[in-house]
Formats: structure tokens, C-alpha cells, sequence
């Protein structure tokens, strides 16, 4: 039991990674901790030491002491990518490729590379480095880690756009570069990693005490981690003894005892305070099959409560339960155990002895958890009578097969003579042991010696022996008649749950592959049923959510009743997640037991069951293979879901390569007649004088006109033409002109251009700019009232410069802030104002386009405000807010 082998699969996997070249990653716990600056002392160390070193991407920011380390180093240039307007310097992989150095330091990790790169991220680059042989080192702060992301997104109130893998991560070696909180905080006071008036705003913000210490604690934890699974790894490819407890690891054993569930609680609690991942295991031994109902549910309700805590379970076969979870506590190599242990009386454990004793003494450096549990020899109720087959066709039975064997022996004993009898006596005992189990042949053996006993043994007929000899062969018989009918019971019992198991994972891996071979939902649904009624012997319908409502997309049988409750049933576990109907704690009237379908994707159906008759309509014996069958058709009902969504996205995709070409023919073709109008305008107004008619012929023009525009623009936007040209804007002069140019349409309106000469220059195209303020005066000008104000406001705030239009109109409709900027959206009752739906998400293709964002929102005094913000880094006078 204690001899380890290596394991193949760690032998693999080191295999691979030997293959491959080397990653690893400075790690911190916010900028500035020094993550580059310790990258460029190791490469340096490693040129030192005669290795081939080549800097990919290293970002100074400006700093001498990082320029002064990069200067040793080969580096190589950077690989322009034409984006818009502009030229990117981004990391060249194919260079570094074709270098092919032995070491190669390429910072930032996490980085998004510009559009038109080999890949979208550099963390993709550099496992194509390392593909090739290249060892690699690189920097990351650990709120890019994607498992951490919505943890860290929690208190900082910053939600990182840029995340990596956590698989990247546990392939590669961690090294942790750290600074305390308080010292972080004088070098942001020093202006070491911020200029100094973004250093006040970052230490009031990102960078207070509490985010510090909080991020710290997660990038410790994540190496940790980390270091703990190499561990593991290494030690299972060499079969090493010992739990080499680096991280805690708790396992809890369930048993049929009552007290499961304040076992599991304590577990619970122990993994938490030791901040340990922890697992449930359940020991199916020979015994299970003789355990009642009861027995059954206790230890099935444990299991489930063990994962709704967040366990591991794991189900282990083996002979006794001591085996079972020995070998499971050395494989998983875990550092802590909790058991029960009821009160039991000394003869108990005289006879079956004590597995916590055991486990104290067999397990070298496990601490043994000994929980009490609830006295077993305590009454309970009854079983009923049909839980347990009846002995007594075993025990009748036996008794015939001795009688058979008596009177054969009777027949032949002229012939063999007495001597070889008391063997023959052995074939009805071993056979009873194996068809019916061991109570039935024990009574058999018993009998067998009193028959042989009666019938052959002098003074024949009678129980008395009068040889001593005599009274040996007997005893021995026995003896020997006890323990074969024990050895063959125990191997039926063994064999029984062996082909359980193989029975059950075969019909698992069935029902896996016929999900496998349907494609669409009824499919699907069938399946799942018929499979799941087959192997359950029940009745099951599977629900889906349909126009807002649940419908039943398969039964079987098919047509089942549903009444009132059974619907509101479904309808609970389709909302909460949770299991209702019969037997669940929910709605118990029902007649069926509803369990929710739960996927990555959320609640995409719901699985009714039934049975005639009382009881859990899951016996407890099945639960593990129930659960392991609703986690196979929710993953099936995924995989449907997710065909589905491609499917709409490659139509959504035909229909707008449709529609750009529609708009582009239109925008273009329609200009031209547009201007001939827009001139005959003029040359009557000229030739007769100003009216009526010539403005209001002139003043639709140019909206015609400007919706000719925005159809053209939308184009560009979509085609990707668009040429971004950054210049310093200074927006005061910005919104003065896209007023001017709007005067007509803003004539019965108050316009106020609130917008401070202090504000910096910021970097933006003045085209498209004047674009998005015309567009956002126009939609404002349209909805507010006549007479209302009409809003420009600019303003500095920490990190940002924004610029508002503000109007005083109806405002937004709830909910529908964000799906405004998408193509040809309206606002509700729009069709009396005019407008192609296309304003707004020019605005935002402009925006986006030029690096900025833009938001729209109600005012809580009526009406709307839409949001233009420059990050810092398109702020000419101030630096941008990055660092190592």
C-alpha cells in the first residue's frame, strides 16, 4: 500500500516541459516594486554566465537606473504596426525567432499587442518563444491574473482589461518580487514610479495602504500556489514518500455514521483556517452492499453537502475502509485527515479494531482530525422490510445443497471409503457463499459438519463422537467450512462492486457518447432522458426556458402530467439553482424532483424525475452517478448553446458585410445629386431673394446632407479605413466652432459653452471630433425642449479630462444607456424627430477610434448627459500613468 511509483502522467507532463524552453515570471503586487529592474539584473547575471541574452521588450519609463541596466543588452528593435493614423512599436516574434538567443527578456506579460500582430496577446508570443527552445523571462502584476481579476476588481474598484491564464502561470517558475506596502509608498512620495501630482491622485486611489497589502497578500498566495503544485509534480515522477506539506491539503472521511454532517462542517472549518483546498472522500467497500437505505442517504446528504461547501469528492473502491483511505490520503499527499469516531464498546473494537487508531499509527507527519459523531448503536427506525433481500432462500437453499451432498456421499461411500467425505462437504459451503453471501453459509457449514457428523463418523446416527481423531476432522471441518464461506463471501461482495463500478462507468461512457453524436436541442433532450430513465429506472422530462417561459423539450415517456405545483417547482429551480419538488425542501408536494441544469453559461434547463410510489426518487445508491449524469447533459446543453451563439454571429456578420455595402452605396451615390441640389438652392435665393422656401429647401439640404455623411462615416468605421491624425486640440475652440457650425439647429435653444481656458491640450483628430460634438448637439438639440439649456461642460478630474453635453429633454430609457451607440438604435417615440439610428454609434467609432470613451447617462434633475473622456496618456500635460 505504502510502495509509490512514479507516476506516468508527471512523467509526461515533466517530459513536455523539459521540451520546451523556460518561463519565468517576476511577479508583483502593484507598479513599481521593482518587477523590470530585478528581470535586467538576472539576464545580466545570466550573460555574466556565458549565456546567449537578448532584451525583446523592456519599458523603462523613463528611468535612469533601468536605462543604465538595459544598456549591456543586445536589444532588438521593434516591429512597426500601421494602426489608423499611427505607427505602433511593438514586440517583432519573428525577429526573436530568427535570432533564436539562449535567454530572451521581454517585459510586460500581459500586454494587448496592436491589431495586425501574429497574436492578440504577448503572453501568446512568448509561448510560441518557448516552443522553440527559448527560455524566457517576464514581468507581471497580479491583478492580470485571471482567476484573481474579479477579486482584485472587488476592493481596488479597477477592473484590469488585460489577463493571462492561470495555466500559463502554473507552467512556469514564480519568483516574487516584493515591497512592503509602506515602502512602496514613499517611492510613489519620491516620485520613483509617478511624476508627483499623479502620485497624490494614484496614493488616494489604486495605491492606498489597504489595496497594497491586500494585492500583496494575493501575489504571495498565487506563488504559493504555484511552488505547491511543482512540488507535487516532481515528487509523484519520482514516487517519493511523504506528504512534503508546502501547502496544506485536507481530506474528511464520510462514512454511513450518523454526525456526517457535522463532520463535513468541521472539515469545512479546518480547510478555511489552514486556507488548504480540502476533499470528501466516501470508501465503498464489500460492506456498502450490505447497508440499508438509511445508511445509504446518510452518507449520499454528506457528499452533497460536502460540495455545496466547496469540496472535492471522490468515491475510492477498495477492500476496508483503512485501505481505501490510506491510499488516497498517500496519493493526494495530503498534510491534515478528519475522521469520526463514535463511542463503541471495547468488544467492538476488540473484533474490527479501530480505523482512527490505525490511521494514527500507519500515517507519518498527517495530523489526525478525530471528530465524535453520533452514537451508532443509538435505535433507529426500522428498515423496511424490502430493503434487504431475505436470507432465508439463501439459508434453505444451503440446506438443500448439504442434503444433495449427503445423500451423493451416502451413494459413493462404498467406493471412496470415509476418508475423502469430509472434502465433499466443503463444495455446498463454498457454493452458498457465493450465490447468497456469507449468514447463509455459515449455516451451511454448520450443517454440513452436523450431517457429516450424524451420518459418517462412528457410533453413526447419532452427535456422538467417540474418536478423538474423529472430533479433530470435524473441528478442522469447521473451521475450514467458516472460513471458505467468508473467503468466497468476500470475494462475491468485491466482485459485485467491481462490476457496479464497471457498469457504471461504461453506461457513463454511453451516454457520452450518444450526447456526443446529437446536434441539436430535441436531440439532446431525448437523449438525456431516455438515459437517465433507462439507468434510474424513473420517469424524467427535461424543461428549457422558451419566450419566457419553461417548456418541456423531452420526456420519458412522452406527454407526462404536469400539474400547477409541478410547474412552480421547475419554475424555483430554473430561478434559484437550486433542486425542488419531492424530497427536496422545496415545494415537497410535487410530484416530481426538479434539478437545475448549471453550466458556465448559467441555468439552461431544468431535469424533472419521478418514481411510483414514496421515497427519494434518486436512491441513495445512485447518487454520485445521478450528479455525474446532470454534469454531463448541462455540459451538453453548453456545447448546444455555444453552437447556437456562432451560428448567430456568422449570420449577424453576412448581414453586415450586406448593410456596409448598402451604406456605401447609398452614401456615395446620393452625395453627388445631394450637392446639385443643395447649389440650385443657393442660385435661387440669389437670382430671387431669401424666403421661405429657399431656406427651409437649403436647411434640409444640409441635413440630408449630414445624414449622407454619417452613412459614409459609418462605413469607414466599419471597413476600418478610418485615418486617425492626433493634433493638440484645445477644446475651448473645439466646441465653439461645432456650435457655430449648429447654430441653425440650436437657434431655439440656450446654449452654454462651460468650459474653463485653464484646461490642458488634449490629443484628438479635430475632424472627427467636430464630427462627435456636431452629432451629440444634434441629438441634444432634437430631444430638448425649446427654450431649454443646452450644455457644453468641460472639466479636470483625477485621471481624466471630460467634456458633457447637457441637455434638458425626456433623458434616456432605463436600461438602455449603453445599446444607444449601437447602429441604427432609437430611442422609443424617435420617428417624430427623424434620424437614421446612426449619430450615436458614429460618435462612438470615432471615439473609440481615437482612443477615448464615451458614456451616457440620465440626470437626476431630467434629461441627458453624454461623456467624452481623455485618458491621461492623450493629456499634453501630463505623463502617462504607467510604471513597471
Amino acid at each position: 500500500m505504502n510502495d509509490l511509483r512514479p507516476s506516468p502522467q508527471a512523467l509526461l507532463k515533466a517530459a513536455r516541459r523539459e521540451a520546451r524552453g523556460r518561463l519565468k515570471i517576476f511577479l508583483g503586487a502593484a507598479p513599481g516594486v521593482g518587477k523590470t529592474f530585478e528581470m535586467l539584473r538576472e539576464g545580466a547575471d545570466l550573460m555574466r554566465a556565458g549565456l546567449d541574452v537578448v532584451a525583446g521588450v523592456v519599458e523603462t519609463h523613463g528611468r535612469a537606473e533601468t536605462e543604465a541596466l538595459v544598456a549591456p543588452f543586445e536589444m532588438l528593435p521593434r516591429r512597426p504596426i500601421r494602426h489608423g493614423a499611427h505607427t505602433l512599436p511593438e514586440f517583432d516574434i519573428d525577429a526573436m525567432l530568427t535570432r533564436r538567443p539562449a535567454v530572451a527578456l521581454i517585459d510586460e506579460f500581459a500586454h494587448t499587442n496592436a491589431p495586425g500582430s501574429r497574436h492578440p496577446k504577448r503572453w501568446q508570443d512568448i509561448e510560441e518563444l518557448r516552443d522553440a527552445g527559448i527560455d524566457v523571462l517576464t514581468t507581471l502584476n497580479v491583478q492580470h491574473v485571471e482567476s484573481l481579476n474579479d477579486v482584485v476588481a472587488g476592493f481596488t474598484r479597477v477592473r484590469v482589461r488585460e489577463t493571462v491564464p492561470d495555466a500559463v502561470l502554473d507552467d512556469a517558475e514564480i519568483e516574487i518580487v516584493d515591497l512592503p506596502p509602506d515602502e512602496l509608498i514613499e517611492r510613489l512620495k519620491a516620485g520613483k514610479v509617478y511624476v508627483p501630482q499623479e502620485a497624490t491622485r494614484a496614493l488616494g486611489h489604486f495605491f492606498s495602504k489597504s489595496n497594497l497589502s491586500a494585492l500583496r497578500e494575493l501575489a504571495l498566495r498565487r506563488a504559493a500556489q504555484t511552488v505547491d503544485r511543482h512540488l507535487l509534480e516532481h515528487v509523484a515522477s519520482v514516487g517519493e514518500r511523504g506528504t512534503w506539506a508546502a501547502g496544506e491539503r485536507v481530506v474528511v472521511a464520510i462514512g454511513d455514521q450518523p454526525g456526517g454532517d457535522a463532520l463535513i462542517r468541521a472539515a469545512k472549518r479546518l480547510a478555511d483556517a489552514l486556507h488548504a483546498s480540502w476533499t470528501a472522500v466516501s470508501v465503498e467497500t464489500p460492506r456498502n452492499a450490505t447497508l440499508g437505505s438509511a445508511a445509504r442517504t446518510r452518507m449520499a446528504d454528506s457528499l452533497k453537502l460536502a460540495s455545496s461547501l466547496g469540496a472535492t469528492i471522490a468515491t475510492v473502491p477498495a477492500r476496508s475502509v483503512f485501505d481505501g483511505l490510506c491510499a488516497h490520503i498517500i496519493e493526494t499527499r495530503a498534510t491534515a485527515v478528519v475522521v469520526g469516531k463514535s463511542r463503541r464498546s471495547w468488544f467492538f473494537e476488540l473484533r474490527h479494531g479501530s480505523v482512527v487508531d490505525r490511521l494514527v499509527r500507519a500515517l507519518d507527519g498527517v495530523a489526525v482530525h478525530v471528530v465524535p459523531v453520533t452514537d451508532t448503536t443509538a435505535p433507529v427506525a426500522a428498515e423496511p422490510a424490502t430493503a434487504k433481500p431475505p436470507a432465508t432462500r439463501g439459508i434453505a437453499i444451503g440446506l438443500g445443497l448439504v442434503a444433495v451432498t449427503t445423500a451423493a456421499a451416502l451413494a459413493i461411500q462404498s467406493v471412496l471409503g470415509s476418508n475423502p467425505i469430509d472434502l465433499l462437504y466443503l463444495l455446498p459451503v463454498i457454493a452458498t457463499a457465493t450465490l447468497f453471501g456469507l449468514r447463509p453459509s455459515l449455516t451451511a457449514s454448520v450443517a454440513a459438519a452436523l450431517a457429516y457428523n450424524f451420518f459418517f463418523l462412528p457410533p453413526l446416527h447419532t452427535f456422538t463422537i467417540s474418536d478423538p481423531q474423529n472430533a479433530v476432522t470435524l473441528g478442522v471441518l469447521t473451521v475450514v467450512a467458516v472460513v471458505a464461506s467468508q473467503l468466497a463471501g468476500r470475494l462475491k461482495r468485491e466482485a459485485t462492486v467491481g462490476a457496479r463500478t464497471a457498469t457504471e462507468n461504461a453506461a457513463l461512457a454511453a451516454f457520452g457518447q450518444r450526447l456526443a453524436a446529437v446536434s441539436d436541442e430535441a436531440g439532446t433532450a431525448a437523449a438525456v432522458c431516455e438515459e437517465v430513465a433507462h439507468l434510474l429506472d424513473v420517469n424524467t422530462m427535461l424543461f428549457a426556458r422558451d419566450g419566457g417561459r419553461l417548456v418541456v423539450i423531452g420526456a420519458t415517456p412522452a406527454n407526462p402530467s404536469i400539474g400547477a405545483i409541478d410547474a412552480a417547482a421547475a419554475e424555483w429551480a430554473f430561478d434559484r439553482g437550486e433542486p425542488a419538488g419531492r424530497d427536496s425542501g422545496t415545494l415537497t408536494a410535487s410530484d416530481w424532483q426538479f434539478h437545475p441544469l448549471q453550466t458556465a453559461l448559467g441555468i439552461l434547463g431544468v431535469l424533472g424525475i419521478a418514481r411510483q410510489g414514496s421515497g427519494d426518487p434518486v436512491p441513495a445508491a445512485k447518487r454520485v452517478l445521478f450528479t455525474t449524469l446532470i454534469g454531463q447533459a448541462a455540459l451538453a446543453h453548453e456545447r448546444l448553446k455555444l453552437e447556437a451563439n456562432a451560428r448567430e454571429v456568422s449570420a449577424l456578420k453576412q448581414r453586415d458585410d450586406l448593410r456596409a455595402t448598402l451604406l456605401s452605396s447609398i452614401g456615395h451615390d446620393l452625395k453627388t445629386p445631394l450637392t446639385a441640389v443643395v447649389a440650385a438652392a443657393d442660385a435661387l435665393a440669389a437670382e430671387h431673394g431669401a424666403s421661405t422656401t429657399t431656406e427651409t429647401l437649403k436647411g434640409e439640404a444640409r441635413r440630408l446632407r449630414r445624414v449622407f455623411d454619417d452613412l459614409v462615416e459609418m462605413t469607414r468605421i466599419e471597413s476600418g479605413a478610418l485615418v486617425v491624425r492626433r493634433e493638440a486640440t484645445d477644446l475651448t475652440d473645439a466646441v465653439a466652432a461645432a456650435a457655430q457650425d449648429l447654430r441653425a439647429e440650436l437657434a431655439r435653444h440656450r446654449v452654454v459653452l462651460d468650459v474653463p481656458p485653464t484646461l490642458p491640450l488634449v490629443e484628438a483628430d479635430p475632424r472627427m471630433l467636430h464630427h462627435v460634438l456636431i452629432n451629440l448637439l444634434g441629438n441634444a438639440a432634437k430631444f430638448a425642449g425649446p427654450g431649454t439649456a443646452i450644455t457644453l461642460q468641460a472639466r479636470r478630474t483625477p485621471g481624466a479630462v471630460t467634456l458633457a453635453v447637457i441637455d434638458s429633454g425626456p433623458g434616456l430609457p432605463e436600461g438602455r444607456e449603453t445599446i444607444l451607440f449601437d447602429r441604427f438604435t432609437r430611442v422609443d417615440g424617435d420617428d417624430t424627430n427623424g434620424g437614421t439610428g446612426l449619430g450615436l454609434a458614429i460618435v462612438k467609432g470615432f471615439a473609440d477610434a481615437m482612443g477615448l470613451s464615451v458614456v451616457a447617462r440620465n440626470r437626476a434633475e431630467g434629461g441627458a448627459v453624454f461623456e467624452i473622456a481623455w485618458p491621461e496618456s492623450a493629456i499634453l500635460r501630463a505623463l502617462p500613468e504607467h510604471a513597471a
